[in-house]
């Protein structure tokens, strides 16, 4: 038997609908904060993620799938998607139309790493990117972004950890004392770390391995580093979350994963006891060297991203169903060939009128089309043998209340829109009356 390959899944069923779901509501956030949405391909060629070589990120170092296509490029399948959306941008001459592009994407990222719950290799990845404006509001508006989204999700307890690494003189300054401090330790560094140390030594805040060693923790700090500009433009962020009343850790230690970042940098963090120490969901920050670093004009850009998986599962833990078991409008129990091309025939005329049906086609008897009936949670069900076929009736049941009736084969389609409409109005005068009882 041939298994799926390490680190991959598949989807289907009720956990399908609940990525439908979750890209739902997505795309309704996003339109709230009006970004628009690009697509961009799967692979590119390898020099859009593997563009410096002082660039010490787990991601480019160990974790991309590169190969070389059949005319010897080389291709990358893509690890994440700023880097793909920023080539978008240059190739296409976005900045031509809109001096400010505000953008988000929903796509599959590939990593080899070591899976683990919410984490694959293949993995579906949610982010934004505002391109064209160096506004700290702009900085606001995309975390804003980001804690509404999990909130829509009906998760409440959201926290922003957020820091700034400054322009580049300040980040310059930083990195100076950050080498004359662990150079200090080098013998107690990880391997990792002690090529940090030469090339980014500001990715050794990073590391996981040395964190808790006391001459981590007594580092350097950046906020002691930093000039004039970038320390009111980070008080100026500070300042637009505390206007929108959202609440955030300032975090010295948190530098993020890859090397293009300056200033504003953030993570969103929920509080789930499943998830442990590994409660961030998403996170982001500032990159105003990215888009010249791939060859285009000098471009300030913001952006964020989240794992879908760790959305999922969030909400799993946290109780929410983002969707429910399947459910169609009417099921159709036809006896008989004549019966069942008459009952395709009704089908059709209900699709196309926006009703949800199914029918048997393995020729099953009455008993086991009843419990298909009842699997697909349909609220209708229709029986139509050879009897009610010679008299051009049918039988309908409304599952919700019932009630059973006999009516022409022509009116199935009006019936069962009838009867739904009626049980829609029906919820909206309750609401109606609900909301007039608060009012008074």
């Amino acid at each position: 038997m041939i298994s799926k390959p390490k680190g991959t899944y598949d989807v289907y069923g009720l956990e399908a609908r609940r990525w439908v779901k979750i890209e739902e509501v997505i795309r309704k956030v996003c339109g709230l904060f009006n970004y628009q949405e690009i697509r961009t391909p799967i692979f590119e060629s390898s020099e859009v993620f593997h563009r410096d070589q002082n660039d010490t990120s787990d991601m480019v170092t160990k974790e991309t799938y590169d190969f070389k296509d059949r005319s010897d490029r080389s291709i990358t399948l893509r690890p994440e998607g700023t880097a793909g959306v920023a080539r978008a941008y240059i190739e296409n001459k976005l900045y031509v139309e809109n001096p400010v592009n505000k953008l988000f994407y929903i796509g599959q990222m590939f990593r080899y790493e070591r899976p683990q719950k919410g984490r694959n290799r293949q993995f579906s990845q949610f982010g934004v990117e505002a391109l064209g404006s160096n506004s700290p509001l702009i900085d606001v508006e995309v975390i804003s972004l980001g804690a509404t989204l999990i909130r829509s999700l009906g998760l409440k307890d959201v926290t922003v950890k957020i820091n700034s690494l400054g322009d580049k003189e300040s980040r310059d300054n930083y990195k100076k004392v950050l080498v004359e401090h662990f150079s200090k330790y080098k013998d107690d560094l990880c391997s990792d770390c002690l090529n940090r140390l030469e090339k980014n030594p500001l990715r050794i805040l990073d590391c996981k391995v040395d964190r808790d060693k006391e001459f981590f923790k007594s580092a350097p700090k950046i906020n002691n580093y930093l000039n004039e500009y970038s320390k009111n433009r980070f008080n100026e962020v500070l300042k637009e979350l505390d206007q929108i009343d959202l609440k955030y850790v300032v975090d010295d230690n948190l530098v993020r994963g890859l090397d293009y970042y300056s200033h504003t940098v953030f993570e969103l963090e929920v509080n789930i006891p499943e998830f442990g120490a590994q409660n961030v969901i998403g996170a982001g920050g500032r990159y105003d060297d990215l888009i010249s670093d791939l060859g285009g004009p000098k471009t300030d850009g913001v952006g964020m991203a989240f794992g879908l998986e760790r959305l999922l599962l969030a909400s799993e833990y946290s109780g929410k169903a983002l969707a429910k078991e399947n459910a169609i409008h009417a099921y159709f129990i036809a006896l008989g060939d004549n019966a069942r091309c008459e009952a395709m025939k009704i089908m059709n005329v209900c699709r196309i009128g926006g009703l949800s049906c199914d029918m048997d086609y393995m020729g099953s008897g009455l008993k086991s089309q009843f419990k298909k009936a009842d699997k697909n949670n349909a609220r209708f069900t229709l029986i139509l043998g050879d009897e009610e076929l010679n008299e051009f009736k049918i039988n309908v049941k409304d599952n919700l209340t019932d009630e059973q009736e006999r009516i022409s084969l022509y009116d199935c389609y009006p019936y069962m829109i009838n009867k739904l409409n009626k049980a829609s109005a029906c919820a909206s005068c309750h609401l109606k009356g609900d909301n007039d009882e608060k009012n008074d």
